[in-house]
């Protein structure tokens, strides 16, 4: 039996219910809109029972009713419309449109609001904006959607890959810049599967995230999943399969003019000796890429009687990526359970869990590896066209012959092993009761687990990588955990014109994480794989038996007011007091203010009235935040064991490792939001505007100032130090250009900008880092520096090609430069090239993002096309500074265009030039973009056909990602993301940003997709 044969199973085992059983008769109809239009998804409810249903696509819907019952028709955007049963079997109605638009309900941290009354900056990302298009994880459904947020994969389009999201830019330089995410009011869960998800919103000012107090600097993404309906069982079935490409390649030389190439070097660099071309002719990249597939199906239950809703839902994932041998299968399930025990008494229950396998490749390789070693992308674009892949002996070949000796593509494409395995489940149970009227408690219990296991093997038959060594095996094993309690009370009074909301409540999180890395060498035979770890001849030392544990504990207190004074005046104030294990101390304890206004200007006697004006409202906040991004012992003092000598033999000893620093605390963002919603025309165009300002101070930063006479082995010990800022604007724009019988149309646009800024640095000095491969010509590469941009590309200026004779003024070559060879700024005027020319030469911001979507709806027809982009932003080609040194293949632009004793209006320098891989704004690139994300075109069959094969819903879609990009970027994908030189993951980098070299490459989709509902 499959896996996913023995998911539905237990599912339907689990959740099997019997419905309460009711006397009456089925009653059927249609909800229309006022221009005619089917409304989809209306609340049919019996009033004064949670007995109901809701409209299919075509506004149909069907309920057991009996005479008296009194319906309510309910609708986002429509007036609530009562109707009393008279005995009718057949009910069609008309609801009006809500022209405000203002009852509309958002999530917020412990609580709900209506739209109308929000004061902080919040954005709503629509269901069907989440689902409108196949993704693996659902927070890529938010890139284009919300202004001010971005997001992009770790990596390209690598199966299993994750996800970067950065809300209001980089709020930090060392810390994590990535957002909380509440799932279901779990704080710091995993993102559910899109089509599992109800809402979700982006709090991203102070006054909507300053209840997350320490945890809410980076903005918060609240997710609500779906809930069960009381009615009828409702089963729907989601399935899409795609198929998938690479976007791009690089155009590189072939057999024959590779070997041109190669003469044209030696005879440069004065070899006589010719190149011998080899015997054949082979695309490498044709062939480590191949079609690709995903395929996601979903089966969901859903439905309720009067005392108790279930939605449950079980997904299958699986992908074939475009890299050979790269993959990613999960199988997951969610289950919501609501009960309503009594009149004041509310039980529920939230599960949700998932498997994954990832067979991974090498990409993206940070240059560290022994020699032979690197990623499978960047060895297909350096390895010799006229080589094979298999020697005469039947060995994989080498690059052996030009200098950049390393394993072939395909073998270690085919031969390494890299598979991960991740088990994730969460837990969440939760009670609300209601005291009396209008004042109710709420407790929630939750726990989390997340095993990860990754075994990596590098076998003996990657004769450069491993063959040396007898195969090289690395085991590590990751297990996190975490324990929640909440309880909060919630009153609500009116008082006179006013009405008073009060929030107050207790929190307590535990989480704990341990695991192990092990890594040896000398395995005792590949068959065995990773698991011959156990067999391996030398353990690495200062890897090899790596075990940690450590914990953290966080207990909060936390409040809140709203008041709203006569649907005119808002107030908000919130306050939140945490107390972290983590935090030094001295520093135990954070309180986490914020207050914001709210002005309803549309409902002041001289608009109210306003034909125009449907709603304008104004509003201001500011509060602190914090990020505690400290590891759990970073404020102790340390000891780390060492290898000493004694009496002749090797013992193990301990050794000061670092000092404490009883005054480490958490990072604090002084968030300042002004904004602006306005409606007009009956909100036909809705628009909303805001200005931020954020002041991060404390800064966490490595201090490596600290002498080596000291003797401690870490000589960068974590201080609050340093101050940057972040300020933009964000535009949400929606507009119903054409409402009619048969036809529709509607566009949601956003637009971001953010200007990020570094105040200041330990002593005002410049921090340099690398965001290069460690075998390039230098390390320092970035630069942070006072009153400049986080994150800046650090080189040398590119001034053109030496032409001979005198130097131009201001410019030197490198060492023993001739014509032909790259002319650069010798800013220090000594004559020389070297570490004190070096300057900023490029900036991988963006100067803003947007995204638009376009939704066009003609009777049972819709089409969605969307665009998505960023202007901006600078680029570094790594990829062309290791296809230019002259060690391995190149593409055909720089063949051709080299500069030559007869070609020399050019900016391209010769062939075999003494650059050595240099770093200068030679390389740097724009990497403004404009994507077609999705452009998907639907059917859904007719009611009238459903009911003759009894179904509720039957919908086709066919769609295609990623199919164009409009760029002015020579490298493969504007939307790049590799991590430096460090090689850690990248998904909370803040300053190695902008650099390309070996990513997996972006992929476009076509997709098919089936909706059935019974």
């Amino acid at each position: 039996m499959n896996l996913k044969t023995q998911l539905i199973l237990m599912m339907i085992l689990f959740f099997n219910l019997s419905l309460f059983a009711q006397d009456g008769y089925n009653l059927t109809g249609t909800v229309i809109d006022e221009t005619s239009v089917p409304v989809p998804g209306v609340n049919v409810v019996i009033k004064n029972t949670t007995t109901g249903t809701s409209t299919d696509f075509d506004g149909n819907y069907s309920l057991t009713v009996k005479k008296g019952d009194v319906l309510e028709f309910s609708s986002l955007g429509y007036s609530k419309k009562s109707v009393t049963i008279t005995g009718q079997t057949t009910l069609d109605i008309t609801l009006a449109e809500d022209a405000s638009l203002l009852e509309e309900v958002v999530v917020v941290g412990y609580g709900s609001q209506k739209k109308s009354d929000i004061t902080g900056s919040v954005s709503s990302v629509k269901t069907e904006d989440l689902t409108a298009f196949p993704v693996l994880n659902a927070e890529q459904a938010l890139q284009g959607r919300a202004a001010g947020v971005v997001v992009q994969s770790n990596n390209g389009g690598e199966p299993g890959a994750p996800i970067s999201i950065k809300i209001r830019g980089n709020t930090s330089i060392n810390a994590s810049s990535s957002p909380l995410i509440v799932v279901d009011g779990f704080i710091g869960a995993t993102m559910p599967q899109a089509n599992d998800i109800q809402s979700m919103e982006v709090l991203k000012d102070a006054s909507a995230t300053a209840i997350y107090g320490s945890r809410g600097s980076n903005g918060v993404i609240m997710v609500t999943t779906k809930k069960g309906r009381s009615g009828r069982m409702d089963i729907d079935f989601n399935s899409t399969y795609s198929v998938q490409s690479t976007s791009n390649r690089l155009d590189l030389l072939n057999a024959s003019d590779f070997a041109d190439y190669q003469n044209q070097i030696r005879t440069n660099q004065g070899n006589s000796t010719p190149y011998v071309q080899g015997d054949y002719d082979t695309d490498w990249q044709d062939l480590i890429y191949r079609t690709g597939s995903t395929q996601n199906h979903q089966i969901a239950f859903s439905g309720g009687s009067e005392k108790i809703n279930v939605y449950a839902s079980g997904t299958y994932f699986n992908q074939e990526g475009v890299l050979i041998n790269s993959g990613y299968e999960r199988l997951s399930f969610l289950s919501n359970i609501d009960a309503q025990v009594s009149d004041k008494l509310k039980l529920g229950l939230n599960l949700t869990g998932s498997s994954s396998t990832k067979n991974g490749v090498s990409t993206q390789s940070d240059g560290s590896a022994s020699v032979g070693g690197d990623d499978v992308v960047s060895l297909a674009m350096r390895f010799a066209p006229d080589k094979g892949i298999y020697n005469d002996d039947g060995t994989f070949a080498t690059n052996d012959q030009i200098g950049d000796e390393v394993d072939n593509p395909y073998a270690v494409a085919t031969e390494k092993i890299d598979e991960t395995e991740i088990d994730i489940f969460r837990a969440n149970l939760f009670a609300d009761y209601e005291i009396f009227d209008g004042l109710s408690f709420k407790t929630t219990f939750g726990l989390s687990t997340e095993n990860e296991f990754r075994g990596v093997y590098t076998p003996r038959t990657l004769t450069l990588t491993s063959g040396g060594v007898d195969g090289r095996a690395i085991i590590s094993e990751d297990k996190t955990k975490s324990v929640l309690n909440e309880n909060y009370l919630t009153y609500k009074k009116e008082i006179g014109k006013g009405n008073l909301t009060l929030l107050a409540g207790y929190s307590y999180q535990k989480t704990t994480n341990k695991g192990s890395y092990s890594e040896g060498t000398g395995t005792i035979d590949d068959s065995f794989s990773y698991y011959g770890l156990y067999t391996a001849t030398s353990l690495i030392n200062g890897s090899s038996g790596d075990i940690y544990f450590n914990e953290t504990e966080i207990q909060s207190q936390f409040g809140r007011a709203n008041f709203d004074f006569d649907d005119r005046f808002l107030l908000t104030a919130t306050v939140r007091r945490d107390g972290a294990s983590n935090f030094a101390a001295n520093e135990k304890y954070a309180i986490f203010p914020s207050g914001a206004l709210g002005w309803k200007v549309s409902n002041e006697d001289f608009l109210k009235d306003s034909q125009t004006i449907s709603n304008l409202k104004l509003r201001a906040s500011y509060g602190v935040t914090g990020n505690p991004s400290i590891g759990a012992y970073e404020s102790l003092a340390v000891l780390s064991s060492i290898y000493a000598s004694s009496n002749g033999e090797t013992v193990t000893a301990v050794t000061p490792y670092q000092n404490s620093n009883p005054n480490l605390k958490w990072e604090s963002s002084y968030q300042m939001n002004l904004g602006l919603d306005l409606s007009l025309f009956s909100s036909a165009v809705s628009l909303s505007v805001d200005y931020y300002n954020i002041d991060t101070k404390d800064v966490l930063m490595f201090d490596n100032s600290i002498p080596w006479s000291f003797g401690l082995l870490n000589d960068e010990i974590i201080t609050n130090v340093g101050e940057i800022n972040n300020k933009g604007f964000e535009i949400s724009l929606n507009t119903r250009n054409i409402t009619n019988d048969n036809f529709s149309w509607s566009t949601d646009f956003v637009f971001a900008t953010n200007k990020n800024t570094v105040e200041s640095l330990i002593n005002g000095a410049d921090f340099f880092g690398n965001g290069a491969p460690s075998y390039f010509s230098v390390d320092n590469n970035y630069i942070l520096r006072e009153g400049e941009e986080v994150g800046l590309f650090y080189g040398l200026n590119y001034e053109g090609v030496y032409q001979g004779g005198d130097l131009p003024e201001g410019t030197a070559t490198l060492t023993d430069g001739v014509a032909g060879d790259p002319l650069f700024s010798d800013l220090d005027g000594d004559g020389d090239i070297d570490t004190s020319d070096r300057d900023i030469i490029g900036n991988p911001n963006p100067d803003f993002t947007w995204g638009i979507t376009n939704n066009f709806n003609y009777k049972s027809w819709d089409l969605n096309i969307f665009f998505q982009g960023s202007q901006g932003g600078d680029i570094f080609n790594m990829t062309n500074v290791q296809l230019y040194n002259g060690d391995s293949n190149t593409t055909y632009d720089y063949y051709n265009n080299a500069w030559t004793a007869t070609n020399t209006d050019t900016d391209d320098p010769r062939v075999g030039n003494n650059s050595n891989r240099e770093i200068s704004s030679r390389f740097v690139e724009d990497g403004s973009y404009v994507r077609l994300k999705n452009i998907a075109i639907g059917y859904n069959l007719p009611a009238d056909i459903l009911d003759q094969i009894g179904l509720s819903k039957l919908r086709l879609s066919l769609s295609a990602q990623n199919l164009l990009t409009f760029t002015n970027y020579s490298g493969l994908d504007p939307e790049v993301n590799y991590f430096g030189a460090s090689g850690d993951n990248n998904t909370s980098s803040n300053t190695v940003r902008g650099f390309d070299f070996g990513n997996y490459p972006t992929v476009k989709s076509v997709s098919l997709s089936l909706n059935l509902t019974f």
